[in-house]
């Protein structure tokens, strides 16, 4: 079992979804605006233990649980255990090619890991998505409100943090 896995087991999180993070997750699109939220969790794939979609009507795409692990932009976030604010997809080379861009058309992204204390190991990740771009004056307050939204993710599932630096 990976170290992951075995964390999450240690940590009583199920891979499903929890109303709790649904609701904290509608609670953070709200406040920022965008029309996706999400608590990701890395195991085999990525679950969404939290998620905030846009209303069915709204005509844009639904978002289901799970992902696989190449997909958006969490995945690196999660390898390198630092946020990543990206305020227009499409300005940034690296990141603008993606399964998730294509298929849903998304041009925002700000995503924070859930870096924890005992392993060492981001676990999780906090982001939002959007199809609309943002502008540069914006992205510290978007990236401080999903900051945030993961601290209260974590104390919700009990995952110690590491001391600030």
């Amino acid at each position: 079992m990976s170290v992951r896995l075995t964390r999450f087991h240690e940590l009583d999180i199920p891979m499903e979804g929890q109303e709790i993070l649904d609701d904290l997750t509608t609670q953070l699109a709200q406040r920022t605006g965008f029309l996706y939220a999400m608590v990701n969790a890395f195991s085999n794939e990525q679950t969404f233990l939290g998620l905030h979609n846009p209303p069915p009507e709204s005509g844009f795409p639904i978002v289901g649980r799970t992902m696989p692990r190449s997909h958006g932009w969490c995945p690196e976030v999660i390898a390198r255990k630092r946020g990543l604010p990206l305020p227009e997809v499409a300005a940034s080379p690296r990141f603008q090619s993606n399964p998730v861009v294509d298929a849903i058309g998304i041009q925002a992204y700000f995503g924070i890991p859930i870096v924890d204390a005992v392993s060492g190991k981001a676990l999780l990740t906090v982001c939002i998505i959007d199809p609309e771009t943002r502008t540069l004056a914006d992205a510290n307050r978007l990236q401080d409100l999903v900051r945030d939204t993961s601290f209260t993710a974590a104390d919700i599932l009990k995952i110690p943090l590491p001391p600030a630096p």
